[in-house]
């Protein structure tokens, strides 16, 4: 059987195989020659494990999987056919970014030994203690001066906030007339928002279906139709390819040169999608706090995620 290197510490204890033959095939490997571009923790479900595939594209599953929670060097990146994201860890093993976080690369991978893991702790410790000594040392003066300066734009500072209050005081007296109709559609639209957030945190736990329209199990578009039709009483349509077409477009992966939608451009019940922005491949409604209720897999159902620039949409619409 072939044997395969893996870029982490310790493999034994963090991955589930499938048959006795796997368990003794694989060797803990420290890849003496290999230089980690990043680090990710394993962010599956509690007490699961991530299947572990030989490609990135139409790779098949190796027979064993990485556990929640432990922490693998990352040695390349890849996006498959349908745009996901993927990070080899070892000469041919492959996991989902989707199902990752990023950590530090200062962040040990895990270990067999409890004891190393102390040891390589403790002596951080010291040395960030030292450091940040000597740190506070160099940094009193300069902190001084900085205060002196500061002081001295207190006052002008002041003087335009005084100014600006007033500016702001005028603005307000003005249109205290026009703001009653604003503040009853302003009531209106946070009402819907809260409780499409309501709703859409209720349904996290149950399965994924393809093709069941709920309540009892779903899939990613059926939940955003659920939502809304019940929480908001909007009626979108069924499919991905039809819901991408409907509202106003807050965000394209293609106008932004490729980068991330920012949380800050973002408002409760816009519809995320991934894949291609005229015929996505799956959607999921935004919650706020960058956070998103979708359903997910077969194997993860529907559930709460946070999003990450390694796993953005690549379109937004606004709906509300």
């Amino acid at each position: 059987m072939t044997k395969h290197k893996l870029f982490k510490l310790g493999v034994a204890v963090a991955l589930t195989v499938t048959g006795v033959s796997a368990i003794t095939s694989l060797k803990t490997a420290r890849a003496a020659n290999f230089t980690a571009i990043k680090r990710v923790k394993i962010n599956y479900l509690p007490g699961k494990a991530l299947n572990i595939w030989t490609n990135y594209n139409k790779g098949k599953f190796m027979g064993y999987r990485a556990k929640d929670g432990t922490i693998w060097n990352v040695a390349e990146t890849a996006v498959d056919k349908k745009g996901n994201l993927w990070y080899k860890v070892g000469t041919r093993e492959w996991i989902e970014a989707r199902y990752t976080v990023d950590v530090g690369m200062d962040t040990p991978a895990s270990t067999n030994g409890k004891t190393k893991d102390k040891v390589t702790n403790v002596a951080t410790k010291k040395k960030s203690t030292a450091k940040n000594g000597v740190n506070n040392v160099i940094s009193l003066d300069t902190v001084t001066k900085e205060s002196i300066k500061k002081s001295k734009a207190t006052k002008a500072k002041a003087a335009k906030v005084k100014k600006a209050k007033q500016i702001v005081d005028a603005a307000v007296k003005e249109t205290s007339k026009k703001s009653t109709t604003k503040k009853v559609a302003s009531t209106q639209a946070p009402s819907k928002a809260g409780a499409l957030v309501a709703l859409a945190k209720q349904q996290v736990g149950k399965p994924y279906a393809w093709g069941a329209n709920g309540p009892d199990s779903f899939d990613c578009s059926s939940l955003v139709q659920y939502v809304f039709k019940n929480a908001a009483g909007m009626n979108l349509p069924r499919t991905t390819y039809d819901q991408v077409k409907v509202g106003q477009t807050v965000y394209q992966k293609s106008q932004a040169n490729g980068q991330p939608v920012s949380a800050n451009n973002l408002q409760v019940g816009d519809l995320l999608f991934w894949g291609s922005e005229s015929s996505p491949y799956h959607v999921a409604i935004y919650i706020g706090n960058n956070q998103y209720v979708n359903a997910a897999t077969p194997e993860q159902g529907t559930i709460l995620q946070t999003m990450t620039s390694y796993f953005a949409p690549t379109i937004v619409k606004r709906v509300l």
